[in-house]
């Protein structure tokens, strides 16, 4: 699906001086846009949920597309992007070292239970693919904390050893509520793993529409798109149940869809309740796991 490109300048691949296409004002409100979605309470999160019911937790979180945490150096890379007129942006290739993902939880942030059904969420991924985790150790400095802050669901795409602590959230809640549903859970860690969300992909135009006119003012970048050049759909068919598919009423301003299938398909769009076998294969592919091309 949607595999991370990789990290190169702002304006990387551009020939010479780009040219400032967007206005001032235009490069400030996007800016600040990218700056908000760092901040968050639980108090917005609930407000979220209680003004858009029909949408997943991950779409009332507030971050970037909802759920994706920004670091300040990729905010800078979004907006210099921005400045010069592209609607799709340069991320980092950045999968975790030897298919291996180090985690630990965050001190007294989980019950048993809970713990208990985000481990069942790193065990189905280890059954189904060669991707590996292991618990963090000491001498670790890169690695993924569980949180369980009650600001909804979100996480950090893909792997850095600048950034340190790698931030995964999940809002504590009994398991298969909430942040707590299995699909939701695995979503998370597909972001730690380096994926995007399935309808940012560059070709999704052809398989949803986006509706414009129901979504709340102001998060209408949340519908970006990731062009061909950057990111690589692996040769997998577009999944409309995939768990990194959003609901077709994410971000809706009146309870109206936001997305709308634009083909026949199998399946509830934006369902939480399991992971797809096309979202294992992509992520066999992206870490090139035994027989994934076969």
């Amino acid at each position: 699906m949607l595999r991370v490109a990789l990290f190169v300048c702002a304006v990387g691949c551009v020939v010479g001086t780009p040219i400032v296409v967007r206005t001032k004002d235009e490069i400030q409100a996007f800016r600040s846009f990218l700056e908000n979605t760092k901040s968050g309470d639980s108090q917005q999160f609930i407000t979220r949920a209680l003004a858009n019911p029909f949408a997943n937790p991950e779409e009332n979180s507030g971050k970037f597309q909802g759920d994706i945490v920004l670091d300040d150096s990729m905010i800078e890379v979004l907006v210099r992007q921005y400045a010069v007129g592209r609607n799709a942006y340069i991320w980092p290739d950045t999968k975790w070292p030897n298919d291996t993902v180090v985690w630990e939880f965050g001190e007294g942030e989980f019950n048993p239970v809970q713990q208990a059904a985000i481990e069942e969420g790193i065990k189905d991924i280890e059954r189904h693919t060669c991707v590996k985790f292991r618990y963090r150790q000491p001498e670790d400095t890169a690695f993924v904390r569980l949180t369980g802050g009650a600001g909804g669901c979100y996480a950090h795409v893909g792997y850095s050893e600048t950034r340190g602590v790698h931030l995964l959230n999940l809002a504590r809640n009994d398991p298969g509520v909430g942040c707590f549903r299995h699909g939701t859970i695995v979503h998370e860690w597909m972001h730690i793993l380096g994926f995007l969300h399935m309808q940012s992909t560059y070709n999704r135009d052809n398989y949803v529409k986006i509706v414009k006119e129901n979504i709340i003012p102001g998060l209408e970048h949340n519908f970006a798109v990731f062009n061909q050049g950057l990111v690589d759909n692996l040769d997998v068919n577009y999944d409309y149940v995939s768990c990194l598919h959003y609901g077709p009423h994410a971000f809706s301003q009146n309870g109206q869809k936001t997305i709308e299938a634009l083909q026949e398909h199998e399946g509830v769009m934006g369902q939480r309740l399991y992971v797809t076998d096309y979202d294992w294969l992509r992520i066999n592919r992206h870490y090139g796991c035994e027989g994934a091309w076969n």
